[in-house]
């Protein structure tokens, strides 16, 4: 769209971003991406497409049930999740035990077949390329070494590589609402952080969530140009139980995008930070 092609958006849900995705984010970065020029068509499904002498025609309906409506389009791209992929693997004529799609693994990513092993997309947890790369890291450890592996999924990083980018990792608001749990946040937009201004990429915010007693950090979101990249100090600060006041307190380059995080932490401990807009 930012190149002048006419992009519109087939989503069956009622937000953007998928499954895990925060809401307030969700939200956000639909505004953004509008103002780029995308058009959204929410809680509609494609029933169909066909080719036609101009090109294709993409038949959606309201997911729901509703009117039928139609599109002409050049290009159709598909994208409707994610499956694990068990081709050529031979699991079932081994005997591998199945839970449900996915492959039945222990504690230690082994299967019922005591000599194979089971990581990826083919076992329980987010299906991401980092989250594989670390339980092969983890499976081979223990092999070598007889090191118990242990990986813990609220630490897995999630990115969405548009522009702007969105990335979090840990809970969402949603999430800690529906587990009961007392939680405080702070925002930070990078409209009043210096780096942002000087790169001209001042949209989005830092959101970060923690534990309303214990100020435990839980969860944190970003949506920024570079959100992918600041993600990993936010990954950190949750694998070893920082509080938001230990991000506060800690001392950041100057200017750089971090500082947005160090600001949200900094609204999250004290309600109020050294930069405020």
């Amino acid at each position: 769209a930012r190149l002048g092609a006419e992009v519109t958006v087939v989503e069956f849900m009622g937000t953007i971003g998928g499954l895990g995705i925060d809401g307030e984010v969700a939200k956000q970065f639909m505004t953004l991406l509008k103002k780029q020029g995308l058009n959204f068509k929410m809680k509609t499904k494609v029933t169909g497409v066909e080719k036609t002498a101009s090109g294709l025609k993409v038949n959606t309906e309201a997911a729901e049930g509703g009117s039928n409506e139609s599109l002409d389009a050049d290009v159709v791209l598909v994208c409707v999740g994610r499956r694990e992929y068990r081709d050529g693997l031979g699991a079932e004529e081994l005997g591998i035990e199945m839970d449900g799609r996915k492959i039945k693994i222990n504690d230690k990513y082994q299967t019922n077949i005591p000599n194979i092993y089971a990581i990826g997309d083919i076992v329980t947890g987010p299906m991401l390329a980092h989250k594989a790369e670390d339980e092969g890291c983890l499976v081979s450890e223990y092999l070598a070494t007889g090191k118990e592996p242990h990986l813990d999924f609220d630490c897995v990083p999630s990115v969405i590589y548009t522009h702007p980018e969105i990335a979090w990792v840990g809970k969402t608001e949603e999430m800690l609402k529906a587990e009961g749990i007392d939680y405080k946040k702070g925002k930070f937009v990078f409209g009043a952080n210096s780096r942002a201004k000087a790169n001209a990429e001042e949209v989005g915010f830092v959101k970060v969530l923690s534990d309303k007693k214990t100020d435990k950090l839980l969860g944190v979101h970003i949506i920024n140009a570079l959100a992918g990249e600041l993600i990993g100090e936010a990954c950190l600060a949750i694998e070893y139980g920082a509080a938001s006041e230990d991000i506060a307190r800690v001392c950041h380059a100057h200017p750089t995008l971090s500082e947005a995080f160090k600001g949200a932490a900094q609204m999250t401990a004290f309600g109020k930070a050294i930069n405020s807009p």
